[in-house]
């Protein structure tokens, strides 16, 4: 890859970085070419997009990109590295979670989530558990109907029981 090339891709990290709140760094070291493919297949099946890049390359994109606070990423990078983006902040986790159940690897090296750092595959749990913003408003929608159900319920309830009177 001559010095062109190398910029060409480094300005497009920079853009992807730059357009990204949840970015995830995993090692795939040791799979094999077959195992690296499946689990390229969980992650698209998730909407996870997935990516193995030159951590020298990766390096000189994060020290460009605009958050600063990406640069806390780099000491992760060594050895092979994918980078994986995503909308929904827990779907890689959950992805390299659910490819584990059938080998060890990858192992989660370091992520970007909601302008947190987590560094080291011990993150891995906490960051699975993560709700999405879809679930979150799920949640909170769910807390506002509750009151309003019991409300019903009991009127219902009561209609019942004066119908039954008369």
């Amino acid at each position: 890859m001559n010095k062109v090339e190398k910029t060409k891709v480094i300005d497009q990290l920079v853009e992807r970085l730059n357009a990204n709140t949840k970015i995830y760094l995993a090692d795939c070291s040791t799979l094999t070419v077959e195992k690296v493919n499946a689990f390229r297949k969980v992650c698209f099946d998730k909407k996870v997009s997935v990516t193995v890049v030159k951590n020298t390359l990766l390096k000189k994109a994060i020290e460009r990109a605009n958050d600063s606070k990406l640069a806390e990423l780099i000491p992760a990078l060594k050895g092979e590295t994918a980078l994986m983006f995503t909308e929904v902040s827990n779907a890689p986790a959950k992805a390299i979670k659910e490819f584990r159940k059938k080998d060890s690897k990858p192992a989660l090296k370091a992520a970007y989530v909601e302008e947190t750092i987590y560094i080291g595959d011990n993150q891995l749990d906490a960051l699975a558990a993560m709700k999405s913003k879809n679930e979150m408003i799920g949640d909170i929608i769910m807390l506002l109907q509750s009151p309003i159900q019991r409300v019903m319920g009991g009127l219902e309830k009561k209609a019942g029981e004066s119908e039954a009177a008369a």
